[in-house]
C-alpha cells in the first residue's frame, strides 16, 4: 500500500513564516489606499475652493466703486454749484413776477388796465379724492356761477394736481373728464402727482401760477380743511398792497436730510449748511 503525504518538519515551519509575514503587508496596503484617498480628497476640495475665492475676488473687484480722480471731483462739485445757481436763479425769476415785473408774458388779460387779482388760491388734491372735492364744493368752495362771480371779485380758487406717471391712463382722463364739468382744476402739466413729490408740487404750483396769473397773494390749501373764504378774503383785503407779505408758519426745526425718513428733503442744502 502506498503511505499517506506527509511533510517534513522544515516545510510546516516555512509556510507558518510566510502566513505570519503576509499580515501586516495586507494591513500596509489597506491604511496605504485609506491615506491616498484621503490625500485626493483634501487636494479636490482644496481646488475647488481656490475656484470659488478666485470667483469672489473677480466679482468684487467688478463691483469695487470706481476710483474718483481729483478731475471727476471738481466736476461734481460744479455740478452742484451750476444747480445751485439755476436754483437761485429761478427764485429769483418768481419773485420778480410776483412783484409785476415782465407782466407781457403773463396770461391773465391782454389789457394792462385790468385790476389785479387779491388772490389765487390752490387746492392740493389727489387722484384719490373725488369725494372731498365734492365735499368741499358743496361747503366753502363756490361751484358754477358762484365760482365765476367770485373771480370777478378778484378772487380765483382751483384744485391743484398734477399728472399720473403712465401719462394718459385713466387717472389722467378722470381728471380731465371731471374738469370739463367743474371747470375748477388747475393741472401742472410738467409735475408728476405723487406722494413722495409733494415738495415739487409746492415748487411748481406757485412759479406756474405767477405765469398765469397776477394777483396780491398766491394761497396754498390742503384738501383735509375747511376755512373760512369770506374771513380769508377779508384779511387779504386788508393786507392789499404790502410788499413782501407772508401769511403762514415759517419752516422751523430740523431739515430731514437722510433718504428714508418721514419728511426727507432732496434739496436740504438750500436751507443751510447746519440743516436747520
Amino acid at each position: 500500500m502506498e503511505g499517506l503525504p506527509t511533510t517534513t518538519k522544515a516545510e510546516r515551519r516555512w509556510r507558518s513564516k510566510n502566513l505570519q509575514t503576509s499580515k501586516p503587508s495586507l494591513v500596509m496596503a489597506f491604511f496605504s489606499c485609506v491615506a491616498w484617498l484621503y490625500v485626493a480628497g483634501r487636494l479636490w476640495q482644496d481646488a475647488e475652493n481656490r475656484t470659488l475665492l478666485a470667483n469672489l475676488l473677480k466679482k468684487n473687484v467688478e463691483q469695487r466703486p470706481k476710483v474718483l480722480t481729483v478731475e471727476d471731483k471738481l466736476m461734481v462739485l460744479g455740478c452742484k454749484d451750476l444747480e445751485r445757481r439755476i436754483v437761485e436763479a429761478e427764485m429769483d425769476l418768481t419773485l420778480a413776477k410776483s412783484q409785476g415785473y415782465l407782466k407781457h408774458q403773463l396770461q391773465q388779460s391782454e389789457s394792462s388796465s385790468e385790476q389785479k387779482l387779491l388772490a389765487v388760491i390752490g387746492v392740493y388734491t389727489g387722484f384719490g379724492s373725488h369725494l372731498k372735492r365734492n365735499t368741499f364744493r358743496g361747503s366753502w368752495m363756490p361751484r358754477g356761477d358762484a365760482l365765476k362771480k367770485f373771480e370777478e371779485r378778484g378772487v380765483v380758487i382751483r384744485f391743484v394736481i398734477g399728472r399720473s406717471a403712465n401719462r394718459g391712463d385713466s387717472l389722467d382722463r378722470n381728471i380731465d373728464e371731471e374738469n370739463r364739468k367743474t371747470k375748477d382744476f388747475f393741472i401742472l402739466e410738467g409735475h408728476e402727482e405723487a406722494q413722495e413729490e409733494l415738495p415739487k408740487k409746492v415748487k411748481f404750483f406757485f412759479s406756474t401760477a405767477v405765469q398765469n396769473w397776477d394777483a396780491e397773494f398766491y394761497v396754498k390749501v390742503d384738501d383735509n380743511i375747511d376755512i373760512d373764504l369770506e374771513g380769508l378774503v377779508g384779511l387779504l383785503e386788508r393786507r392789499r398792497g404790502q410788499d413782501s407779505a407772508y401769511i403762514g408758519c415759517m419752516k422751523s426745526g430740523e431739515v430731514v436730510a437722510e433718504e428714508g425718513r418721514s419728511w426727507y428733503e432732496p434739496d436740504w442744502w438750500k436751507f443751510g449748511d447746519e440743516k436747520s
